[in-house]
This record gives structure tokens, sequence and C-alpha cells, in this order.
């Protein structure tokens, strides 16, 4: 309840925080009045004249304030500005009245306030939000700290954040409009500042070695995460205001439909980082419950060409890769799940093969690397177009080399299989564990024993770990984790340790830079092809290989520990026993 306060002290009008400060006995009669008169001779408030001579500290005038008028304190440091309701009050209004408003329960809001006196401010605010006010007090020198943060608009604040934007340029930059709601938005994508951010942000990506830029809108913030390593990392958090602006101009660089915002959308383009480096970009879009988000994944050419020998391969295992793809047929599987670098292992397969003699052709869904010299086409399940098709299409062709996406049923197996069998090199992927389960998975699939015996001549299975940047250090790990992750008592027992990371400014402090794989290559030997025809299960091809010498991928993986490449935190994270 408010206090009851004198209207005049000493026959001169004071206003009403200048009263209450005087009956509580915080400020004299002359200190109200010598502060009032230098507030009118300077056309200041009454709040700022008081705070900036030093009578009372703007922490205890907003805690007196909370005590005497019984109104909640709050401490708006703690606020972000963006998770604020937006628009309820006029910014004119806010800005020079001095309020914020704090949050709308049908027809309640409250509103932060460093003077409750000023019912003037109030009254405003009930006239033209047509809302009960409920004040909040808070410390007046972090409520004007929150109004300028606020007063700052999205452009200014974007314009922050990308600086000038860097030399970007994209291939043939077109804008298609439809429809009249699309040639309404396409207006949007024309922010210059809202530009110059999305090329900051593509060129970070692009020299923080990004795989995948997620741009994801949520109710109270925006956020925009990069994939490097593998592992998703928070880069900005721009203005949420800006993100209808942000996908348009994504769209229209890709070709989309921008006033299409209620099912996803997928496309592509191209980004001209300097006049010798070109990346393409697979764009999809996601209706979610607060706005689109978008996933741009960064496809980079030079990655295929890269060559075999930066793969992580060991001598053994690349030499039989190389046997493998030398072979004037049969089928090489590589398996693994999603982001583990089969692409990138096929395409440096293919660049190999790459010859003006041989022809070589790819059905992909989609295309991700563009191969100068390997005919490459996008399955389109809409069109009828699907791997099954492309594959018979491509035997009418007269082909050296067959690259199949996936396999995902049982036609595209068999057509696989019986090019496999006539004559033909074909490579494809499948998502298995390992590669025993690989066989067992295609007997799922229905494909006869004696085609699996007489087409697959090797499998990969593959991981991607995070390699350790040069700033590693080893560490002190007790012995009995070494022997339950997997090493032997020789290996445990000797001088050796495995290495940590420790992070630098090359690493950007996280102490792993790139990647490095980790594969168990499995040939189809002839014992293994007398197990595939006696229908054995995974376990029996798995000990039947470990026989033979092939090795797991966490025997793999403890390799790449034990020489220094990885961590075992690494290995025990994207391997199993």
């Amino acid at each position: 309840m408010a206090a009851v306060l004198p209207n005049a002290v000493a026959g001169a009008p004071l206003p009403g925080l200048a009263r209450a400060l005087l009956q509580a006995g915080r400020l004299t009669t002359s200190q109200a009045e010598a502060l009032q008169k230098k507030a009118v001779a300077d056309k200041a408030a009454f709040i700022d004249v008081l705070l900036a001579s030093g009578a009372i500290d703007a922490r205890t005038l907003a805690a007196f304030c909370a005590d005497t008028f019984a109104y909640p304190l709050l401490d708006v440091q703690a606020l972000h500005p963006e998770a604020l309701p937006a628009k309820i009050i006029d910014n004119k209004l806010m800005q020079s009245q001095r309020v914020v408003a704090l949050s709308r329960r049908g027809n309640k809001m409250a509103v932060a306030i460093s003077d409750p006196t000023n019912t003037q401010a109030l009254d405003q605010i009930k006239f033209q939000t047509e809302s009960t006010v409920e004040p909040v007090i808070v410390a007046h020198d972090a409520l004007l700290q929150l109004l300028a943060r606020l007063d700052t608009s999205s452009e200014q604040s974007i314009a922050e954040l990308a600086g000038d934007g860097g030399d970007i340029q994209f291939a043939e930059e077109e804008v298609v409009a439809p429809t009249p709601a699309a040639a309404d938005a396409a207006s949007e994508v024309e922010d210059a500042p809202v530009v110059r951010f999305l090329n900051k942000m593509l060129l970070d990506a692009v020299n923080l070695g990004a795989s995948d830029l997620h741009f994801e809108p949520f109710e109270k913030f925006y956020r925009i995460r990069f994939r490097v390593d593998g592992v998703l990392i928070e880069h900005a958090q721009p203005p949420i205001s800006i993100k209808d602006k942000l996908v348009s101009r994504i769209k229209v660089l890709a070709k989309l439909d921008i006033a299409e915002k209620r099912v996803p959308q997928d496309g592509r383009m191209r980004l001209i980082v300097s006049p010798t480096k070109t990346v393409d970009l697979r764009i999809s879009t996601l209706p979610t419950l607060f706005g689109e988000k978008t996933v741009m994944r960064i496809l980079d050419a030079t990655q295929a060409q890269m060559g075999i020998d930066l793969l992580g391969y060991e001598p053994a295992q690349q030499q039989l890769l190389l046997d493998a793809i030398r072979r004037p047929h049969g089928m090489v599987l590589v398996t693994g799940p999603t982001g583990s670098g089969k692409t990138v292992s096929l395409y440096s397969c293919l660049n190999l093969l790459n010859q003006p003699g041989i022809n070589i052709s790819t059905a992909e869904d989609p295309a991700e690397i563009n191969l100068p010299g390997v005919n490459q086409v996008n399955v389109n399940d809409k069109a009828g177009l699907t791997f099954a098709v492309a594959l018979r299409s491509f035997l009418r062709q007269d082909p050296d080399v067959i690259m199949v996406g996936e396999i995902r049923d049982l036609e595209t197996a068999d057509i696989a299989i019986k090019a496999a069998q006539t004559g033909h090199i074909v490579f494809s992927t499948l998502h298995t564990n390992d590669a025993p389960s690989t066989l067992t998975r295609l007997l799922n699939m229905g494909v006869a024993p004696f085609n699996i015996a007489s087409s697959v001549i090797l499998i990969t299975a593959q991981r991607l770990a995070r390699r350790l940047c040069g700033c590693k250090q080893p560490l002190d790990i007790a012995p009995e984790r070494l022997l339950k992750a997997g090493f032997t008592a020789a290996e445990v027992d000797g001088a050796w340790r495995p290495y940590g990371p420790v992070g630098c400014e090359r690493c950007n402090g996280g102490g792993y830079k790139g990647r490095v794989g980790i594969y168990q290559m499995m040939p189809i030997t002839p014992a293994i092809e007398a197990l595939i025809l006696a229908h054995g299960n995974a376990l029996q091809i798995a000990a039947q290989a470990e026989a033979e010498g092939v090795r797991t991928l966490r025997q793999s993986g403890l390799a790449k520990v034990k020489a220094g490449l990885t961590s075992l935190e690494e290995v025990l994270g994207c391997t199993n026993e």
C-alpha cells in the first residue's frame, strides 16, 4: 500500500520520490529543495539529479522504493533483451518514460520502473495497452542500461555482428518470385545488414572447417551453431527479430519458394570464397514451433581429392582397399552411421579410378560432391527415378564403375549384385554397426547367400574421431581402465602413455583439430564365403574375421590412441565392444 505523503515542503512543490525520501529521513528539506531546483534548471528528472549527487546509490534507492511502496524488487541485469515481450509498449514511450514491459498475462502487465511515483508514465502505459499495470522496482542505472540495449535496433545490432561481411559471392544468384506473396516476401532479403551477417556466418564456417550450419529459432532467442569436427558449438545469437529475413535470404540464394513456410524444402547453392576456392552448400528448411529451422551442409569437393593417404588408413588396410577397387569386378561396401565419412571414402576411391578410359556412373540422394568426369545422377523418388531405376539405366550405358548411394531395399541390392557379377566394380553404403553385421543385413533383406558370397569382395566399417591438436600432452590413466578399454597387458605395462587434449589458439581451446578415420577392413575370404553359404550369423562371421587378423573398430581406434592421433575418450565414444 502506498505511503501517505505531504504535498509540499516549505511551500516548494516536490516530486513524489523526494517527498518519500524526506519523510523517511533519507533527505533533509534543504537537500530535497536544492536537488529539485537543480533538476528544474537542468531540465532533468529528479531521480537522475538525486543519484548524480551521491546522496543515495541506485541499489539502495531501489530497495527503499520497493519497501516504501510495497512493490516487488527485480534485478534486471539478469534479463536478456530478447527474452522480453516485443512491441507491447511503443518504443518511443518506453524510452521517454523509462519503463520496460516485463510480462503480460491477460489484461495484467508487469512493468519495470525505477521511480514508482512517476504516475504519468504508468497512466500512459495503461491507456496505450488497455491493461492493468503492475509496477516492478528496478535499480535506475540497470534500467537505463537495459533501455539502451533495447533502443539499439535489430539492424544496428546485426550490422555490428556482421562487420563488413567479407568478400563473398554466390554463383548464379537469382531471385525467382513465382507468386505475388513471394514477391512481397522478397523485399525482406534486401536488408543489407542481414546480407552481411549471413556472409560473415558462411565465411566463419568455412574458415573454422565446419561441416554444417544450424539456424535455430526458439521462443525467446535465436541461435546459430556450427558442427566442427563432428561436435556442435554455438557461434552466435543474433536478434530474434531477424529470423524471417535470414531464412528468406537463404531461400533466395538456394532458389526455394520464400513464400512457402508450411512444409520442408531442400535446395543447394554455391559459395565462391575466392578465385580458387568454391564450396557447395546443401540447404534444408524445416517448419518448427517458432519459425523455420535451416541447416546448411558444406560440401567441400577438395575433401574427395585429398587422397586415400590422408584418410587415416593403416598401411595394411589401405593396401586391402586398393587391391579391392582394382579388381575387374565385385562389390565394395562401406558401412557406418550418418556422419562417419562414408561419402568422402567412396569419392576418394572414385577419384583414384577416374581416368579417361573408365566410364563411372553414380546414383546418389543427392550428389554431394561434384566430380568432373563422373556421370552423377540424383535419384528422385517422386518422379520415379529410384536407385533401382537408375541402376538399370546404368547397365545399358556400358559402365565400368558404378556407385549406389545406399542399398535400401531388396530390388536395389539384387541389381547391384548382378552388376558386380557381370564385370563391373560396384560401390555402395549400408547403415550397419560393423563389417560382419553387414552380411547378415543383406541376408535379412532377402539376398540369396550365394549371390552375396560371389559378389561382395570387401566390407569397410568406419567411424570418425577427433584428431588431437599439436598441443596434446600425455596423461596418467589407471592401468585397469586401459585394460578394460581393450589394450593388452604388454601395452599397459610399458612406458607408453596415451595423449589427451589441452587447448591452444590453433584449436580454439578445444584440444582437437580435424578428424581421423577409424576403420575395420574385412575382405571376403573363402572361409567367410563358406559361413555365408551356411547362413552363419554375425557373431560367427566376426569370430572368423578375427581369426584371420581383421581388427574390430575398437582395436583400430586403440591403435590410433597408441599412435597419439586421438584420445582414449574419443575412441570409447565412437566405438562399441
